[in-house]
């Protein structure tokens, strides 16, 4: 081998990118600016765990890793939905056993990955920032924040795993290789913490995600394998009666849990300090391009498409990022040739599950309380019953089917979705839908996909 690759960031992607550059041959050594999460207790701030799905489990299946991450996962059914009148209901994602989904603790799995990835050979520098880079001379610089230094190297197979603030994504834009902007979403979140019950069991129900919603505004928990669910509350910015902005006051957070959540209220005693302590987090999609320069550097994960969290897909896109790169290994003979197929591969799936994440959201804190959208649910799945090779809902294809490409997934959720609609329009229960035509349209307009391995 060459000049050792080079991976900035040691968050979940840049460990799992290692390893299999690692498993090939590659000499590797990855830079991370934050401490190593294995020895000390890192702030809070970015989300605390994630929802693992076929994607994502494929990527790490790929790199000999899924029996130790096994452990930390908690399976996810379906969603439970909390209405503020009536008993919750559970909507099932899918109607097979592995159409499910995994809450993971983003801690627990970074160490996992690291231990995995150091195992492998994988050089790791904590407490090493990059700094910038200069594509003229050739090198990246990086900075030592314990001793103070900073000090320069190749910029030859670097890969930038930094995040959606990518230092190297700046770079690219700062030396006008790249163009860059970022869409902030006008609503913001805040973590909180369910805790265990007495007697050390979690006080709402397993096998499910929960959900709260609230039209505007809304309220999540997955389950941690401790006891613990974590809460996530989504709310706008600023603007309105329900707003970041307007829970200022003191009491305020507890006046809209007591109004809004009075559920979960009697499950956190300790809410308004929670409240209080927690940071209030932004949400962006980054859209770049091109996300490589040459064969010098690349972009991947967060660092090239950052997405907003409501499809459970951000870490699950960057995990489908490192197979596919994986792949292209074995089949491009050069960096450059690999970054520039990587970019092609990767550009249209990235923006199609860009769009539908935001789409999800307006389905999870509003959508998911309307009488059509549990009637469209269960048709849908009557309708994959019968014709489970043409009509796959569109959540169940970027969730449980990883060879199905997210491009291929929004293309055919909406002719589906539109199918969905002229037949249920007018209807109230399962019955009242006209299955034949239906059926008819669906054999037409839906070409038949190849199960996985055909």
């Amino acid at each position: 081998m060459s000049d050792p690759v080079v991976i900035l960031g040691g968050g979940c992607t840049g460990p799992l990118l290692g390893l299999l550059l690692a498993r090939r041959g590659h000499t590797v050594r990855l830079y991370e600016r934050r401490a190593d999460a294995r020895r000390v207790q890192l702030p809070a701030g970015r989300s605390i765990n994630l929802a693992l799905a076929a994607r994502g489990i494929a990527a790490l299946e790929r790199a000999g890793v899924v029996e130790a991450v096994r452990p930390l996962l908690v399976p996810m059914r379906g969603r439970m939905v909390h209405d503020l009148a009536g008993e919750p209901r559970f909507l099932r994602y899918g109607q097979r056993p592995h159409e499910l989904l995994y809450a993971v603790s983003r801690a627990d799995l970074n160490r996992v990955l690291v231990d995995a990835a150091e195992a492998a050979g994988v050089q790791f520098h904590f407490e090493h920032a990059c700094r910038g880079a200069d594509f003229t001379r050739g090198q990246v610089e990086i900075e030592d924040l314990v001793a103070g230094l900073r000090f320069e190297l190749p910029l030859a197979a670097v890969l930038a795993a930094d995040g959606s603030g990518s230092a190297l994504r700046q770079a690219m834009v700062g030396a006008g290789l790249a163009s860059a902007r970022e869409e902030t979403l006008a609503h913001r979140y805040k973590e909180l913490t369910i805790p265990a019950g007495r007697d050390g069991r979690h006080q709402l129900a397993l096998g499910a995600l929960h959900i709260w919603p609230r039209g505007g505004h809304m309220l999540i928990a997955l389950p941690n394998v401790d006891g613990t669910f974590t809460a996530t509350l989504f709310l706008p910015a600023e603007g309105g009666p329900v707003s970041f902005a307007s829970l200022a006051p003191a009491g305020a957070a507890r006046r809209l849990f007591e109004r809004d959540f009075p559920g979960v209220l009697a499950l956190v005693a300790d809410l308004e300090a929670q409240y209080a302590a927690n940071p209030v987090g932004r949400m962006s999609t980054v859209y770049a391009a091109p996300w490589h320069a040459g064969g010098r550097a690349l972009l991947i994960g967060d660092a090239a498409h950052a997405i907003v969290p409501f499809h459970g897909q951000g870490m699950n896109c960057a995990f489908e990022d490192c197979r596919v790169l994986d792949e292209l290994l074995a089949t491009a003979p050069d960096w450059q040739t690999r970054f520039a197929r990587f970019d092609a591969l990767r550009r249209e799936d990235t923006a199609a599950i860009a769009r539908m994440a935001i789409e999800n959201y307006t389905e999870m804190r509003d959508t998911v309380r309307d009488p059509s959208f549990a009637l469209q649910k269960e048709l849908s799945l009557e309708l994959e019953r019968r014709h489970p090779e043409r009509f796959i809902p569109r959540y169940s294809m970027v969730m449980f089917h990883s060879e199905i490409p997210y491009a291929e997934a929004e293309r055919r959720g909406a002719i589906q979705a539109r199918l969905l609609d002229e037949a249920t329009r007018g209807c109230t229960r399962l019955g009242d839908v006209r299955l034949a035509p239906l059926e008819a349209a669906i054999t037409a307009q839906l070409a038949p996909i190849a199960p996985p391995g055909a």
